[in-house]
C-alpha cells in the first residue's frame, strides 16, 4: 500500500473509533434531538470556552457560516492572502455571502502585520465596504501563529470594532506544538477570537465534520445559515461519535505526527538542490530546483509515496503513517530527488 503524505485528509477510522460509530445513539438533528451530535456540541463548546457550538459537515461550510453570521451583505473581512477561507474554499464568501474579502499579505512566520490590518479597516464612509472582521487560521501551512500575536491581533479588531474569527482547522495541532497541556493551550488560543471553526477529518482522524464554536447569538445565526447551505444533517451521530472519540484519544498523538514530520525533514538533509523547510507541525515543504521538479510526484507515486507540488512539495504526516514507513519514504525520496 502506497504511503500517503498528500494530506491528514486520507486518514481512515481506526477500529475503535468504527466501533464508537457503529454504537452510537442517534436522533434527527435538524428536528435537534440527536443525542451525540448534542454532547458533541456541548464537548467542544466546553473545551473552547464558548457558549455554544454547532456540528457541520465540512471545515469549508463552518468557516463560511462564520463569515456569514459575523458580516452583512456588503461587509468586508480581513483575511490573509494563504488563508484557506480566501484561496482554498472557492470564494464562498464572496459568491454565497455577498462579503468582500481584503486580503493581506502574509508574513514569513504566517502572521499579518499588525500595522497591515490597521491600514486595511476602511473609514465609515459609504464609497467603502463596511470592514467588520478578522479572520485568522492557525496552524496556518502549518505553522504556529504566537499566542501573543493572537492576542495583540484580536486586541487591535476589538479596538476597531471588529468581530473576530479563528480557522482552526488544526487548531489541535497549533495546541500540542505549545508543549504541555494541550486542551488548555487550545482554550487559551480560542478564548481570543470570537467565534473558532476546528475540523476533526485532519489530523484527529475522524472521517467527516468540523464544528463552529462561539456565543450562543452567533450559533444562532450559525445554525440559519448551515441550513441555507444545505449542512442539516439527520442521524448524524454516526459522525459525530467519530469526532467524540478524536477528542477523547487523538489530540495528544498529534505529537507523533510532529515527531514523524521532523524525522522526514532530517532524513531528506543534505540533497543538492533540494531545501527543507523545518516543520513546526506535521506539514513539511521541500523546494525543488527545476531539475529536480520535472515528474517528481509522477516519479514518488511510482515509488509508492503520494505527495503534492511541483516546485515545492508539501509532505503531511498523520496518524496512518508510522515512524517505520517514515523511514521507507525517506529512501524513495532520496532516490527520486
Amino acid at each position: 500500500m502506497a504511503i500517503d503524505l498528500r494530506s491528514d485528509t486520507v486518514t481512515r477510522p481506526t477500529p475503535a473509533m468504527r466501533a464508537a460509530m457503529a454504537a452510537a445513539e442517534v436522533g434527527d438533528d435538524v428536528f435537534g434531538d440527536d443525542p451525540t451530535v448534542n454532547a458533541l456540541q456541548d464537548r467542544i463548546a466546553s473545551m473552547l470556552g464558548k457558549e455554544a457550538a454547532l456540528f457541520m459537515p465540512s471545515g469549508t461550510q463552518s468557516n463560511l457560516c462564520a463569515l456569514m453570521s459575523h458580516c452583512a451583505r456588503g461587509d468586508e473581512y480581513i483575511v490573509g492572502q494563504q488563508a484557506h477561507t480566501y484561496r482554498y474554499e472557492g470564494g464562498g464568501a464572496a459568491v454565497l455571502g455577498s462579503i468582500q474579502p481584503q486580503p493581506l499579505n502574509n508574513q514569513a512566520d504566517g502572521t499579518l502585520a499588525l500595522a497591515d490590518i490597521e491600514a486595511a479597516i476602511k473609514p465609515d464612509d459609504a464609497h467603502f465596504a463596511r470592514t467588520r472582521l478578522l479572520a485568522l487560521e492557525d496552524t496556518i501551512g502549518g505553522q504556529v501563529l504566537p499566542l501573543a500575536y493572537l492576542r495583540d491581533a484580536t486586541a487591535l479588531a476589538r479596538r476597531r470594532g471588529l468581530a473576530t474569527h479563528l480557522d482552526g482547522a488544526r487548531l489541535f495541532n497549533a495546541a500540542v506544538a505549545a508543549g504541555g497541556d494541550a486542551v488548555a493551550n487550545a482554550r487559551m488560543i480560542s478564548d481570543t477570537f470570537d467565534s473558532v471553526s476546528v475540523c476533526f477529518s485532519k489530523g484527529l482522524g475522524a472521517p467527516v465534520g468540523s464544528a463552529l464554536a462561539g456565543s450562543k447569538e452567533l450559533i444562532a445565526r450559525a445554525h440559519r445559515h448551515r441550513k441555507m447551505l444545505g449542512g442539516g444533517l439527520r442521524q448524524a451521530g454516526i459522525l459525530a461519535a467519530a469526532a467524540l472519540h478524536a477528542l477523547d484519544h487523538h489530540v495528544d498523538r498529534l505529537a507523533e505526527d510532529h515527531a514523524n514530520a521532523k524525522r522526514l525533514a532530517e532524513g531528506l538533509q543534505g540533497l543538492p538542490g533540494v531545501t527543507v523547510m523545518p516543520p513546526q507541525t506535521n506539514i513539511l515543504f521541500v523546494d525543488l530546483a527545476p531539475e529536480k521538479a520535472q515528474g517528481i510526484v509522477e516519479r514518488l507515486s511510482a515509488a509508492g509515496v503520494l505527495c503534492t507540488g511541483l516546485y515545492r512539495l508539501r509532505l503531511v504526516t498523520h496518524l496512518d503513517v508510522s515512524a517505520a514507513e517514515i523511514d521507507v519514504a525517506v529512501r524513495a525520496l532520496r532516490a527520486a530527488l
